[in-house]
């Protein structure tokens, strides 16, 4: 790691604890085994992020960035409300099949026993995303495809359909792909 360039070393350590996340039947994640995997001390870790927290909240800015550019994209491209909900949720199912050691964090069973805030920080996500559907049904609704007064159910079960499609890919040992027979259950979910 000592011939990185400086702003390169975060990502290094950002890149090297999601990929630590992809094995869920693994030991829990200490800083003194990250160290070892980058073959640094622990200190070297610490110049870079005060605690195991920031790291994570690093991974979880990471996950923000990447999911609300592609749903800007998705809104920008799609003026259907139905079709953007659908790419929506192709690109949370995607974002976990791409990134399993994210999917950990998503669902926060990489946060167990970490600092608080870090699931306070999730259940924003979750909120915002909820948000995204909210605003993607309440356009096709005004196209005729569903009600207004179901917006926020209906966006409430696509964030729960998504979740649930991640704890299943993390519990499986990611072998049970989030995106399988993902067609015919957005055509049901989305179905006015």
């Amino acid at each position: 790691m000592a011939s990185t360039k400086p702003g390169q070393r975060k990502q290094q350590i950002l890149q090297a604890l999601a990929a630590m996340l992809e094995h869920p039947k693994g030991e829990k994640i200490t800083t003194a085994a990250l160290a070892a995997r980058l073959s640094v001390s622990e200190a070297a870790l610490y110049r870079h992020f005060a605690s195991k927290a920031q790291m994570f909240e690093g991974l979880i800015e990471f996950i923000e960035a990447t999911v609300f550019t592609l749903f800007n994209q998705a809104a920008e491209r799609e003026d259907n409300g139905v079709t953007r909900a659908h790419a929506m949720l192709q690109i949370l199912l995607s974002f976990a099949a791409n990134n399993p050691g994210m999917t950990r964090v998503l669902i926060g069973d990489a946060l167990v026993g970490e600092d608080d805030r870090l699931v306070v920080r999730m259940n924003q996500f979750y909120d915002k995303v909820e948000l995204a559907f909210k605003q993607a049904l309440r356009v096709a609704a005004t196209q005729g495809h569903g009600r207004e007064e179901d917006v926020a159910a209906r966006a409430a079960m696509l964030v729960a359909y998504v979740t649930g499609r991640w704890h299943r890919y993390a519990k499986s040992g990611f072998k049970q792909h989030p995106t399988e027979n993902s067609p015919l259950q957005l055509a049901l979910l989305l179905a006015a």
